[in-house]
């Protein structure tokens, strides 16, 4: 696999964001929690949007707090949020 200069100096500047200059052990693991928080956050809005298409598509909350993990309260709140700015809604 190789990587364009542009996909290498993104991905160093994401690093630094959390490392802010700390070139130690520490700083390289700030850069590792820093980096997984975002990762986490992104998964869990795939997540979210995915409850909300399978629950317009006739998924009961119950099935889909059971495959989520998440509570059945959890569940409804995602199946009745909208979709947050920025983020395409399936159509159907």
């Amino acid at each position: 696999m190789s990587h364009s200069s542009r996909d290498i100096a993104a991905a160093e500047s994401a690093i630094e964001k959390y490392r802010a200059g700390d070139d130690t052990e520490v700083g390289a693991a700030l850069a590792v929690v820093g980096l997984s928080a975002e990762r986490a956050a992104h998964e869990a809005t795939m997540r979210d949007e995915m409850i909300r298409v399978a629950h317009r598509a006739g998924a009961s909350l119950r099935q889909l707090a059971e495959v989520s993990g998440l509570d059945r309260k959890t569940v409804t709140a995602i199946a009745g949020a909208a979709a947050p700015s920025g983020t395409r809604r399936a159509r159907g």
